[in-house]
């Protein structure tokens, strides 16, 4: 069989469900699913039609739509699905980038904190893979993409945070290594289904930090700079589409190069 690429990249008529959408790294993907054509539904506890950051896409002509959800909530998930459902289709994508960071204090925050993380960030990835996962098999199968972090694959180096208020917090990178394997073990699960689980695992995205920091943060990569949102776009699209139809269980990170060295 021979498919020109634009068709294999292509997601029109496609249903995507973007947990975490109206996020740094959650945004552009969504857009960048609602500019290959597919039917983009924007869900975290805070997201509507009538958003700023939904309208700005719906101006374009883009098919994007706000749902709240609590991703912890399997009801809510269910009935996620469902309502989309009935005035679409069932999603055959999902992106999971909606996360927490309850431990401002780091490691020295309360341990109830620590639980906050798991019960939205733990529970909320397996519930939501779970739940699309099983919607997706019985419906000709589909691609959920998590998103994790190179600190899910390398651990963060303290010397980049020394003089600012920056730091990585510890349960962060528990859920992101997490999140890898749990990917891979669903991967093995569902592939034969038809549904593929893969993993992006991003660098740090800019986003007018310490001058000290990113200039101590870009010297660790190859690349020397940080990510900018145009830079998820492109993955996000590839691992949703059919030009990925054969990559189920991978992690691609998109850190310029930062985990190579």
């Amino acid at each position: 069989m021979n498919v020109h690429i634009d068709k294999l990249l292509s997601l029109k008529d496609n249903c995507a469900v973007v947990i975490g959408g109206k996020g740094k790294i959650g945004y552009p993907m969504a857009e960048a699913l609602a500019e290959s054509g597919a039917r983009v539904y924007i869900a975290s506890p805070s997201a509507k039609d009538k958003d700023k950051s939904m309208m700005k896409l719906q101006k374009r002509g883009l098919k994007v739509f706000g749902r709240l959800l609590n991703q912890s909530n399997e009801s809510e998930i269910e009935s996620l699905i469902s309502s989309i459902k009935n005035e679409y289709k069932t999603p055959n994508i999902l992106i999971n980038s909606g996360v927490i960071r309850p431990m401002k204090k780091f490691l020295d925050d309360d341990s109830t904190a620590w639980e906050r993380s798991m019960e939205v960030n733990a529970k909320g990835l397996f519930l939501t893979c779970r739940t699309f996962a099983k919607a997706m098999k019985n419906h000709g199968g589909g691609s959920i993409i998590n998103i994790a972090s190179i600190y899910g694959i390398v651990a963060p180096d303290p010397s980049i945070y020394e003089g600012t208020d920056i730091d990585t917090e510890p349960d962060y990178s528990y859920t992101k290594g997490g999140m890898i394997m749990f990917s891979k073990y669903m991967a093995a699960y569902f592939a034969q289904y038809g549904v593929r689980v893969n993993c992006i695992a991003p660098g740090g995205m800019f986003d007018n930090q310490d001058e000290s920091f990113i200039e101590k943060y870009i010297q660790k990569v190859p690349m020397k700079r940080m990510a900018y949102p145009d830079d998820m776009k492109g993955v996000a699209v590839f691992l949703a589409s059919s030009a990925s139809k054969y990559i189920t269980g991978a992690v691609i990170p998109v850190d310029g190069g930062l985990t190579i060295i």
